[in-house]
């Protein structure tokens, strides 16, 4: 017993990671209650076995259970538009049939012989790829005749977020006050849904001295007004995703938010175009995605400016301990992810002592020369940091993959044929009890 919960600890320890970091500050998930209090929309059911997780503040500790219980990992769990639902369905499946029957098999260098390595459940199997779009689908309708409510309450009363002129009546007339008085443009009110909720948002903001682009906080009102102003800050900050909930082009498309959607537009259009010579693109240079430092915040789309920023204000050159170890590609990958994770849980990857100030971590791995003191490789050449630390992180696809460093043939990732199986979505009880949970 003791050893099991030393296990235990030491794995809730090494924070497995499973999907893009949305972690709190302090975690306090519990299985099935947190503070001692839970109410059942919280809880996650368990797809293989009878346990409920909660899920208030995020889903790390559900696939955590997933991964270590049952070897069970869902693919771009973040797409997905209703996890529980999803879980729910195939819960019933699995009751059917093995889990096998719906998952790819993937097998790591860390999988010994006789063993059968991880189950990926994912869009590639057909029944998978029609739940998920069919629960996107019911996503979209329920915020469509959200936003249809919306559009025709004439009960709608707010005031002003820059003024104290109150509007009554159609929520437009606030949205084009704020737009036309006070330069505060979020866009056509008839795309917006939920706005009593993302009014709030921004009122909450602007109570907490919180400039809504930059999101910098000022010591009164004044200064706060006054910096808006001038460096033209009333609109609101786009790459803040906590913004994505309010405007119904980001439910569309599975998988597709209004960036990507833009671009595509934005690609369509140039080829309508009529370019009368091959010369106007002379000097066009394709860039990457801006990569953010390890350490700090400091980002940059070219790969030798954020190389030589970690090797002279960091002393890290991943470049130099990838020839040092003989990295091959998916170690490197794993040691990112692993760095990423302790630096956001305000570990020392030299000494392992925590911190709970992120500037004071730094500081003591500054000094103390820690920053390049990588660990034993077995302390982070783990399957688990095969899965991006981070959403979007573009140092991942800066990293050097070629042959003469190391080679890739220990790391194999072989995904099994899996059959193609009736679904069970014309069962009307299972579809009704999915649908209770919009």
């Amino acid at each position: 017993m003791a050893a099991s919960m030393e296990n235990e600890k030491r794995y809730t320890d090494n924070c497995t990671v499973l999907e893009p970091l949305l972690l709190p500050d302090n975690p306090e998930l519990l299985y099935g209650k947190k503070d001692g209090r839970v109410s059942p929309e919280n809880l996650m059911p368990c797809p293989i076995c009878e346990a409920k997780i909660c899920t208030a503040e995020n889903r790390e500790e559900f696939l955590t259970h997933l991964v270590k219980d049952h070897k069970l990992v869902i693919a771009d769990v973040n797409l997905i538009a209703n996890l529980k639902s999803y879980c729910l369905y195939w819960k019933e499946r699995f009751k059917q049939q093995p889990v096998a029957d719906f998952c790819s098999i993937v097998r790591t260098s860390t999988t010994k012989e006789g063993e059968l390595g991880y189950y990926l459940l994912s869009d590639v199997h057909p029944e998978d790829k029609e739940l998920r779009e069919f629960l996107q689908k019911r996503k979209l309708e329920v915020v469509l005749a959200a936003q249809q409510r919306e559009r025709d309450n004439e009960t709608f009363c707010r005031g002003c977020l820059f003024c104290r002129e109150q509007f009554k009546g159609n929520r437009s007339d606030l949205f084009n006050h704020m737009a036309e008085d006070h330069s505060f443009n979020v866009g056509q009110p008839d795309n917006l849904v939920f706005t009593n909720e993302f009014l709030d948002i921004l009122e909450e903001k602007l109570n907490s001295l919180q400039c809504l682009y930059c999101e910098k906080v000022f010591r009164d009102k004044t200064v706060l007004k006054e910096h808006m102003r001038k460096k033209q800050h009333r609109k609101i900050n786009p790459r803040n995703t906590l913004y994505d909930k309010f405007y119904v082009i980001n439910y569309l498309e599975l998988g597709k938010n209004w960036e990507n959607i833009h671009k595509e537009r934005d690609i369509t259009e140039c080829d309508f175009e009529d370019t009368e010579s091959e010369d106007e693109w002379a000097g066009w240079e394709e860039t990457d995605g801006q990569a953010v430092c390890l350490y700090c915040q400091f980002s940059s789309s070219s790969t030798d400016k954020l190389r030589l920023h970690m090797q002279e204000l960091h002393d890290f050159d991943l470049h130099e301990l990838k020839l040092r170890l003989n990295l091959t590609y998916y170690q490197q990958v794993k040691l990112v992810n692993y760095i990423r994770r302790q630096v956001h849980l305000g570990v020392c990857i030299g000494c392992g002592e925590k911190f709970g100030e992120r500037s004071v971590l730094l500081d003591h791995m500054h000094h103390s020369g820690h920053s390049s003191s990588v660990p034993d490789t077995s302390e982070w050449d783990q399957p688990q940091y095969f899965f991006p630390t981070y959403e979007n992180d573009n140092l991942l696809c800066q990293l050097e993959d070629d042959e003469a460093c190391g080679s890739h043939g220990n790391e194999t990732v072989i995904a099994e044929d899996t059959p193609t199986l009736s679904s069970v979505l014309a069962e009307e009880g299972l579809r009704q009890e999915i649908l209770r949970n919009y």
